[in-house]
């Protein structure tokens, strides 16, 4: 046996689950040798097994063999690595388990390095196809078929083996998983990059936040100082005025006190002098001297001549319309500053002019347009055009072309010769057909003229303006702050703020909104006209200082 024996190799009577020494080993059907613990236990596992036969021929080799090389066994899985929690560890190393180095679709087990061996050697295990090592193996084959998910249904879009290709998928588009995979990739490659460019845009869209919170606080910084300035100035004023009203009192008062001490003062000194003359009557009159009394009384000095105080009076001064007088003066000054503040402000918004331009196809039929697009007015004869929906009627109005959906914009329209006339923003939505109301609710934010000095503001219920004059020369500026939800109309000619509608809420495109009024025969003949506003002067009023 020894002679044998030294023609045996250990690999020979390696288990090719266990990859160690056999042990009680046997023979499967198909030809293979394992241990008999270790194909049981893999039956066990797989719920499909075959009737095992003992090899007595291989048991006697395998004791002969382990009595004469007892120690000779494979030592290489004390230096793989231990499992870590969170890897998948080897199925067939029994004790301390081992990491998982593949794992087999076929057999539906994980192997460490050691264990892997025979699939890269034997010639019936190289055809099994490994994989990195998973868990839930199971999930990795059919469940109805008990075979290996390697097809795509597109049709289905699901997993599929060979079986159900041929069964349940005949006539499905079924492509391997390998294609499908590689088109999923190529999709969530594609994703990812989708996903990197919306972060991307997301971080420039923040970083554009963060740079406008930066200029809203410099404008609220600058805006604050100005107003301070304002204020004081305003207030410094009104200090002014009120010292200067209460000097006046105290003048008219100092005065009356004069001329009181100095009336006082003579009537003292009249006084005085009386008593002293009445001493000297008194002092005469109780002699008893005739002689004396004769001489003397034709040597006393007739009384000293007096003032005749009936009609002296102190009059206290008239305080009357001192108060209003001081009011109204200070009215005018303040006035005056408020005229140059408006001026100011109303240079600030024309900044924001923009070009507009009339839209014909939302004229009313009544309307002419000038060739520019920039005149319009009743011509008191019906066009032949069409009735599309973006057309008013029967109101005589329309739209420019252009709308505004964020930010500022301001237009200036002059309304000169003019007994009536529609101005400002709308919604987009607005209905044009019918009996319209003008009003914030049904998306206009508007004024109007009428009967020649009759201004509303379009409110719900409309408020009565009262303008200190008309806006002819130059007419009527409209601002609109989209995101402060504000429409303001400005008096061009004064500089006079007309109207603010405020806490507006913008949800739409707005497009500036004209109605020149009826004809009226004749007296309201003259167009609407859209006016270039002169930015060089807003440059320079920009930069003028805020003083009183």
């Amino acid at each position: 046996m020894s002679a044998a024996s030294c023609l045996l190799s250990e690999d020979q009577f390696l288990c090719s689950i266990c990859l160690d020494v056999f042990t009680d080993p046997v023979s499967t059907p198909c030809g293979h040798n394992f241990c008999k613990d270790c194909i049981m236990k893999h039956w066990e596992m797989t719920d499909s097994c075959q009737c095992p036969m003992v090899n007595t021929f291989i048991s006697e080799m395998v004791s002969q063999f382990k009595h004469e090389a007892p120690q000779k066994t494979s030592s290489s899985s004390s230096e793989q690595q231990v499992v870590k929690p969170g890897e998948v560890p080897c199925d067939v190393c029994t004790g301390t388990k081992l990491k998982g180095l593949k794992s087999c679709l076929d057999c539906l087990t994980s192997y460490c390095e050691t264990h892997l061996e025979p699939h890269l050697t034997v010639s019936g295990l190289k055809r099994h196809q490994l994989i990195d090592p998973v868990e839930n193996l199971e999930g990795k084959i059919c469940m109805k078929h008990d075979k290996p998910l390697e097809l795509f249904c597109k049709s289905d879009q699901t997993c599929v083996c060979m079986f159900c290709s041929v069964l349940d998928h005949k006539t499905h588009d079924v492509v391997p998983l390998k294609e499908e995979y590689e088109g999923k990739k190529a999709e969530l490659e594609k994703t990812e990059a989708e996903i990197q460019q919306m972060i991307l845009k997301r971080r420039l869209k923040i970083q554009e936040i963060k740079h406008s919170v930066k200029i809203s606080q410099k404008d609220a910084d600058r805006e604050k100082v100005e107003g301070v300035q304002v204020f004081t100035a305003l207030k410094e004023s009104v200090e002014r005025g009120l010292n200067k009203f209460l000097k006046e009192i105290e003048d008219k008062q100092k005065t009356t006190e004069k001329q009181a001490e100095y009336f006082i003062q003579d009537l003292e000194q009249e006084i005085s002098e009386l008593m002293e003359r009445s001493s000297e009557v008194e002092q005469l009159s109780r002699s008893e001297d005739h002689l004396h009394l004769l001489q003397s009384f034709s040597s006393l000095k007739a009384a000293p001549p007096t003032k005749n105080w009936t009609e002296v009076r102190v009059r206290p001064p008239s305080y009357e319309g001192t108060v209003v007088r001081a009011v109204a003066q200070l009215e005018e000054t303040l006035s005056k500053e408020m005229k140059k503040l408006f001026e100011a402000e109303l240079k600030r918004v024309q900044q924001f002019a923009v070009e507009l331009t009339l839209d014909p196809d939302t004229a009313h039929p009544y309307l002419i347009l000038s060739e520019d697009g920039k005149q319009v007015h009743h011509g008191d004869v019906k066009k032949n055009v069409p009735d599309n929906p973006e057309r008013f009627s029967p109101c005589p109005c329309l739209l420019a072309k252009q709308s505004f959906s964020s930010g500022r914009f301001y237009f200036e329209v002059q309304v000169k010769g003019k007994t009536r006339w529609t101005l400002g923003v709308v919604r987009e939505s607005i209905n044009r057909k019918g009996d319209i109301t003008l009003s914030p609710q049904d998306g206009y934010w508007a004024m109007w003229l009428r009967n020649e000095d009759e201004y509303t503001a379009l409110y719900d219920p409309p408020v009565r303006l009262h303008l200190k004059s008309r806006p002819e020369k130059v007419g009527v500026g409209v601002f609109v702050d989209y995101e402060e939800g504000l429409v303001s109309f400005y008096d061009v000619d004064t500089a006079a703020l007309i109207y603010s509608f405020t806490g507006c809420c913008f949800n739409q495109k707005l497009h500036p909104y004209f109605c020149p009024g009826l004809i009226d025969d004749g007296k309201n003949s003259a167009p609407l006209i859209i006016c270039p506003v002169n930015k060089t002067v807003c440059s320079l009023m920009m930069h003028l200082p805020r003083k009183l």
